[in-house]
């Protein structure tokens, strides 16, 4: 699921680590030394695209507009700020801007709402990083770039619930699931667990979280690291109950959201290969998600 939770109950935070904001703060300083790439990239179109900040087409010149929602949530972003380089997706965001070559001082964010980054139209932002996982659906009107995390959804519960006996996929079927509306997550219940009774939906995730909290449902879908943090922080005497595997051949994946046709995901796409392949990626992923395991549940 993209979205996670702001928290209420809440009986600690994710750690963070001066490191990681140092880690951003040099690819940054690396990017803006060199102005960006100099050689130009071909696009999946066939098309070539320079990546020199001078020549990108963005929303405002010589700045990098990145859109996400509010309020942004643990562990993707720290103290609901997105600008200060903490969490996941705000430090991958600025890793990325250090290598197309801006400094983080021209970063700006965009507050848009999940379901306005994936419908069609045009954007007010560059890119944005929402948790929003790449389907074949929403490529229909909005580009992608490549992705930046694996995700694994997950199923959350009181320990005391009938869920937690779920050791199948098909032991969720008899549950009250909730989910956000316009989610992976949600997707998931209605295609895969194919529950007995309707799935609970809900405009966002808080609305999700306080029905579990009341206990009006016996369990919540979300991605794994936002079902962690949830249980390990939010919500007490909760667990994650289980990872769901995957379906299909492909990891689910967390991609950059842009504008249909946006030349700039072919830059954003050069930049987080540079960034694969040199490690930065997987050290920010290490410092701002949870290495914690929960089981996964069997097929069928």
């Amino acid at each position: 699921m993209e979205r996670a939770m702001r928290g209420f109950g809440k009986r600690g935070t994710t750690r963070v680590l001066v490191a990681g904001l140092v880690l951003v703060l040099a690819a940054t300083a690396c990017g803006s030394s060199s102005g960006g790439s100099d050689a130009a990239t071909t696009g999946s179109n066939g098309s070539s695209t320079s990546c020199k900040v001078a020549d990108l087409k963005l929303k405002t010149a010589g700045k990098l507009t990145v859109g996400t929602d509010s309020p942004a949530y643990p562990p993707w972003f720290e103290d609901d700020k997105p600008a200060n380089g903490k969490g996941f997706e705000s430090a991958v965001a600025y890793a990325i801007a250090g290598q197309l070559g801006f400094a983080q001082a021209d970063v700006v964010w965009k507050k848009d709402p999940f379901d306005n980054v994936i419908k069609p139209g045009a954007k007010d932002f560059d890119f944005d990083v929402n948790q929003v996982s790449i389907s074949p659906d929403r490529a229909k009107v909005v580009d992608f770039s490549t992705g930046y995390y694996d995700v694994n959804q997950a199923v959350a519960g009181f320990k005391d619930s009938a869920a937690t006996k779920a050791k199948k996929v098909s032991d969720l079927k008899s549950l009250k699931l909730g989910a956000q509306i316009g989610t992976t997550s949600l997707d998931y219940i209605e295609k895969v667990i194919k529950p007995t009774q309707k799935p609970f939906v809900y405009n966002d995730n808080n609305a999700a979280k306080a029905a579990l909290n009341a206990k009006q449902i016996d369990a919540v879908v979300l991605d794994l690291p936002t079902a962690l943090y949830v249980t390990a922080a939010e919500i007490p005497n909760t667990v994650v109950i289980g990872q769901l595997p995957t379906t299909g051949t492909t990891p689910e994946q967390f991609g950059a959201v842009f504008q249909k046709g946006n030349s700039l995901k072919t830059c954003v796409d050069q930049a987080l290969a540079a960034l694969k392949s040199d490690g930065t990626l997987a050290k920010i992923k290490d410092q701002y998600l949870s290495t914690a395991v929960a089981p996964t549940l069997a097929d069928g």
